[in-house]
């Protein structure tokens, strides 16, 4: 028997979570919320530590990148989580709202909702941070915002003393106001361990309400479109197609699955839709496109004299945000990120020493100017799909990250790491001018996760989404989730799509 929703969501991730959870707090809303994975099972999400091991297996969509150019042609791997908890479940746990000048794109493209105090309370309502009071933060929402203290590794705190010997100044926290300086991470941990946005938004009392279900392995192949409305999404479960319908649908699958969702049902740009074998019924060309992502530098790793103590947290304790033409500068939005590792951390193909006998500083762009794209690769949910981040394409995001590294190395060579520094092992000494510089950042950049913006929002016709992230072609179809962001903010994009999921729900309720 079909089952019919007064809402559906599709993907119960970061978003999805957030909004079930919201919207059957109605009792008279009837909620259906769909996943392509399972509830997690493995012990190892739970652990902070393990979450650089949990790539590959089977709750990761294991998406890849065509070959780059301007990363030494390198294919870079994409994990996404296929999983309850989505990609909250796989990420390093950094909690960072970004600087409250980033989201002056999104008010310029939604209207105030969008800005920084139009989200705030959606930020403070999302958020338990017990760690100081402030009028700007929260203390009794689901997601635990754990801000550490005697936890810190002594070589972030040593990390943090060389920047301070620069001028660069040292914050409370990254979330209370300005974002350039210096800290160590606030991190989704609950009692030593990792919390999702599932763990804090399904808990089995709101899993146990009636008018909620969720409803696991569920792949979704298409929306059932009549004219100007949604009538149902297509799913298989277990090798089995099934209909579900629903009033109103909500797509909250993430930056890569949701425009393959709405390309495979005939929505986007016709000539990429008829190169996958799929019939357009409505032309929206940006679906896709604008896509944006972080990448960070793995990395600027250095031999310690003594062995480095294993991280009490999740090894990358702390990022630091700076204004790269005045390192002193503590206010405004930062261009450039570096970030502290307990551990040595490569990209695929360069050498590092052994694990406790290194660390890291990572560095990178915080707001690159290069767009990429996805496209489907065929017209069903089997087909792998393209993804090309067009990666440093611009000549801002290869300067600015030049910068960065140089930068990362001045901080490594200040007296308050000499009790742990040995000698810089990556790039190495040998790489000096600008030319080897930008040779060694081509193969060491990776991605920080942090896929956004492939629907984005705006008032222009050209949008995929509007200012109530209804998708402009469908009447009953919305997006809340990172696709719709029209510029990348400075740090981990988690809080900021958690704050969007609070705000468009509390607009429903």
């Amino acid at each position: 028997m079909a089952q019919h929703f007064d809402v559906l969501v599709i993907g119960a991730g970061s978003a999805g979570s957030v909004i079930a959870s919201r919207l059957s707090e109605d009792e008279t809303c009837k909620v259906g919320l769909i996943e392509a994975g399972h509830m997690p099972s493995d012990a190892d999400i739970a652990d902070p530590l393990k979450w650089t091991m949990l790539q590959g297996r089977d709750y990761d969509w294991a998406y890849r990148t065509v070959p780059q150019p301007y990363t030494a042609n390198r294919i870079h791997e994409w994990p996404r989580g296929r999983i309850v908890g989505g990609s909250s479940c796989l990420h390093a746990m950094a909690y960072v709202r970004g600087h409250p000048f980033d989201f002056d794109a999104w008010k310029d493209a939604g209207g105030e909702r969008w800005s920084y105090q139009g989200l705030l309370p959606g930020f403070i309502r999302s958020e338990a941070f017990t760690a100081f009071d402030a009028p700007t933060r929260g203390g009794s929402g689901p997601l635990d915002v754990f801000l550490p203290d005697e936890e810190v590794s002594p070589v972030v705190r040593a990390y943090i003393a060389a920047g301070n010997s620069l001028g660069i100044p040292s914050l409370t926290d990254h979330n209370s106001g300005e974002l350039i300086g210096t800290t160590p991470n606030s991190l989704n941990i609950r009692n030593g361990r990792r919390l999702s946005v599932a763990d804090a938004y399904l808990t089995a009392d709101v899993l146990a309400r009636k008018n909620l279900m969720l409803l696991t392995s569920y792949e979704v192949e298409h929306l059932v479109i009549e004219g100007a409305r949604a009538k149902a999404v297509v799913c298989v479960v277990d090798g089995v197609t099934e209909r579900v319908s629903a009033d109103r649908i909500v797509a909250c699958a993430g930056a890569v699955s949701t425009p393959l969702i709405l390309m495979r049902s005939g929505i986007g740009d016709p000539a990429v839709l008829k190169q996958a074998g799929i019939a357009c019924i409505s032309e929206r060309r940006e679906i896709g496109a604008n896509l944006q992502d972080h990448l960070l530098a793995l990395g600027n790793v250095y031999r310690s004299k003594k062995p480095v103590p294993p991280s009490r947290l999740q090894h990358s304790e702390s990022l630091m945000y700076l204004n790269s033409e005045n390192l002193s500068d503590s206010a405004g939005v930062p261009d450039i990120v570096l970030g502290c590792v307990v551990a040595p951390s490569a990209a695929e193909g360069l050498n590092a020493p052994a694990y406790g006998a290194a660390y890291t500083i990572l560095c990178g762009v915080t707001h690159p100017t290069s767009r990429g794209r996805i496209l489907p690769g065929g017209p069903n949910r089997t087909a792998r799909p393209i993804i090309d981040p067009h990666y440093l394409e611009t000549e801002h995001d290869r300067l600015t990250f030049r910068k960065a590294l140089k930068i990362a190395r001045q901080v490594g060579r200040q007296p308050a790491l000499d009790e742990w520094r040995d000698a810089e092992a990556l790039p190495g000494l040998d790489v000096q001018s600008d030319a080897e510089i930008d040779a060694f950042i081509a193969k060491a950049a990776s991605t920080h996760h942090h896929p956004a913006g492939t629907c984005r929002m705006g008032m222009d016709q050209d949008a995929v989404v509007n200012s109530d992230l209804q998708l402009n072609c469908i009447d009953n179809v919305y997006i809340v989730d990172a696709s719709v962001i029209p510029r990348i903010p400075s740090g981990p994009i988690n809080a900021a799509v958690v704050a969007i999921a609070e705000t468009w729900a509390a607009n429903r309720l």
